[in-house]
């Protein structure tokens, strides 16, 4: 271990210490800054799926939660996938088990079930196909049934439902930050910021997304960012994801809809929590065979759409 170094100097003990482990750091839109900065990838989940089944190296340093981790494993069962904070979980996650959805599944019988991907391993692999933000309408247009589970996310669930023609039935789970950014938080920083336009996530309450210019995952507003010529922008979701669009746009300027849209859990990881992951090569994320083969299909008709 080091002694307390400033942020430049750990930074360059991690990137040193990458090289030599042959490792590659993966990290959410919503990690911390300093996490971010010693990333060779950052986005949302689905971009960090993706990445995660090509890249090359021996070693996948996940930044993010658990089952963003499992993911990881899921998809390079051949690599070595550390989570630099194990107890880094996701309370929307940890809202439905597989026990839960096989019954659920149960009431329904035929229907297949969309299985979002902020879901544990045991649930994925009692689900048809995963799904994430960004690209749940098309997996839910993929499938060939009328009537759809989705699971865990209710604020997703309706969201995809007005888009589609289909019958969209939802388990009762929510991501507890979007859930929280309220109507009037909205309402007041059109007030503030009357000039700027309101970009929410997906898993916001519907009468968030009523109130909204647009509807975009984190990765989707990463890109609308670079184009648009907006100069002014309230963002509903994440806070860490200012940090993300600040970086990329500064002449750009990105307010939270609300001031305390933070996630525990995702602010769990720092600096000091990679280096010694990477040192002492701790923490791996690793997936029963069995579940990992059953859950592995539904990630990669995800992946593929």
């Amino acid at each position: 271990m080091i002694d307390d170094p400033d942020k430049e100097a750990l930074s360059q003990k991690i990137r040193e210490l990458k090289k030599k482990r042959n490792a590659v750091i993966l990290a959410h839109n919503y990690q911390p800054g300093e996490v971010q900065d010693v990333a060779d990838y950052i986005g949302d989940s689905l971009e960090l799926s993706q990445k995660a089944a090509a890249v090359e190296e021996d070693v996948i340093v996940f930044c993010g939660v658990h089952f963003m981790a499992e993911t990881a494993s899921i998809l390079s069962p051949q690599k070595t996938v550390l989570l630099p904070e194990i107890h880094a979980g996701c309370p929307m996650a940890d809202m439905i088990t597989a026990v839960e959805l096989v019954a659920w599944k149960k009431n329904y019988p035929g229907r297949p079930v969309v299985g979002y991907v902020n879901t544990s391993a045991e649930v994925k692999a009692e689900c048809d196909v995963c799904c994430t933000s960004s690209n749940a309408v098309n997996v839910v247009n993929s499938l060939e049934s009328h009537e759809i589970l989705f699971a865990p996310d209710k604020n997703l669930a309706a969201w995809v439902a007005r888009r589609v023609s289909r019958i969209i039935i939802p388990w009762d789970g929510y991501c507890y930050v979007h859930n929280n950014i309220l109507a009037r938080d909205i309402r007041e920083k059109k007030k503030m910021y009357p000039e700027a336009e309101i970009w929410v996530h997906p898993e916001c309450r519907p009468d968030v997304i009523d109130l909204a210019d647009k509807v975009l995952s984190t990765g989707k507003m990463v890109k609308e960012a670079r184009l648009t010529e907006t100069r002014e922008i309230v963002v509903g979701t994440e806070a860490g994801m200012i940090y993300r669009l600040k970086h990329d746009n500064p002449a750009k300027n990105f307010y939270p809809a609300h001031d305390l849209a933070f996630c525990a859990n995702m602010k769990k990881i720092n600096l000091r929590k990679v280096y010694t992951a990477l040192e002492q090569m701790i923490y791996r994320v690793q997936v029963p065979p069995e579940i990992s083969r059953r859950a592995r299909g539904a990630i990669e008709k995800m992946v593929k759409l």
